[in-house]
């Protein structure tokens, strides 16, 4: 059942920009209101008027497809308007700053931003300087909240619950923003979290953030409830961090014969996209029913839904009551 907007609480901040800011509370908040916002996607007639009257902008100065589209089709199911601005077609190109660019949409009375950047603490900087709503759709290596909280919608709905469940995120830690937003999210929802990699794709230090690290494949995932694939980010690489292609496939790709011989049974695989196959895993394990690649995919509107839904907008929370 859709949730009764005239009953909503929202979040009791004005932006999302990561998961580190957000307590357990905020983030079942999120994915309770997925869950109710997903029964629209099943509908005939997909759109409700709960954010009619509203306007979203998009600032994505990175190429993106899935992230884009999905809050691009959340936005559309919730009645909210939006305009899309990207690096190429933006003022930046005449050396407008991000910061000005916002400001400038803002004045056309915009509600929502979201921004994507390749500078850490982008999202911040607007969310400091803009009265509108700033959601982060990924800023540099730092956090992509919205994948994590996709993640974990995804995972509830296979396990049912986090509590005890382990989970090996393996590859390109180094560079991945969902690696780190996924690790504050699924360690503050009582998982077992694991990474693996090439010592030369693993941060330095990040055992402080409460994770277990492994070099070798084969022992990091042969307990592991979830085996969580990560992208080698080539274009964040600014040299080659592991000798070549074939090596990373032979000591770190995720394929049916090493899943076979080393990995649970009931294991369940996840990636945030694109998927490289035939690099970080193979074509027939990407879609095999193991996967939960598309269920991801498909929360990630609900979850985008509910972030749009939850926030003020601009507005104090009373006047968003009233509407």
């Amino acid at each position: 059942m859709c949730p009764d907007s005239s009953q909503i609480k929202g979040l009791n901040r004005k932006d999302l920009l990561g998961i580190s800011d957000l307590d357990r509370t905020e983030i079942e908040l999120i994915l309770n209101t997925a869950v109710s916002l997903k029964e629209i996607l099943e509908r005939p007639i997909k759109v409700v008027p709960y954010l009619r009257g509203k306007t979203a902008a998009f600032l994505f100065f990175e190429p993106s497809t899935r992230t884009l589209h999905s809050f691009s089709l959340a936005a559309r199911r919730l009645s909210c308007d939006s305009v899309s601005v990207s690096a190429s077609s933006s003022s930046v190109l005449k050396g407008e700053t991000l910061l000005d660019t916002a400001k400038n949409l803002e004045a056309m009375k915009l509600n929502f931003v979201v921004v994507r950047h390749s500078s850490p603490g982008a999202s911040h900087n607007l969310a400091r300087n803009l009265r509108a709503s700033i959601i982060n759709a990924g800023d540099g290596c730092h956090e992509h909240p919205t994948q994590a909280l996709l993640d974990l919608l995804t995972i509830r709905e296979h396990f049912g619950r986090f509590n005890g469940l382990k989970i090996a995120i393996v590859g390109d830690i180094e560079h991945s923003r969902v690696a780190r937003s996924n690790i504050y999210g699924m360690s503050k929802l009582g998982m077992d979290v694991s990474i693996c990699g090439p010592p030369t794709l693993i941060p330095r230090d990040i055992e402080k953030m409460g994770v277990k690290v492994y070099y070798d494949l084969k022992k990091a995932i042969e307990d592991k409830d979830i085996i969580y694939v990560l992208r080698i980010q080539k274009e964040r690489q600014s040299k080659g961090l592991f000798p070549s292609t074939r090596e990373y496939i032979k000591l770190y790709s995720i394929t049916e014969d090493i899943l076979e011989k080393y990995a649970k049974e009931d294991v369940i695989i996840m990636h945030p996209g694109p998927v490289n196959r035939g690099l970080e895993i193979s074509v027939s394990v990407a879609d095999s029913s193991k996967s939960l690649i598309l269920p991801q995919v498909t929360n990630g509107v609900a979850v985008r839904m509910a972030c749009f839904y939850l926030l003020p907008g601009g507005e104090e929370r009373e006047n968003q009551l009233s509407m």
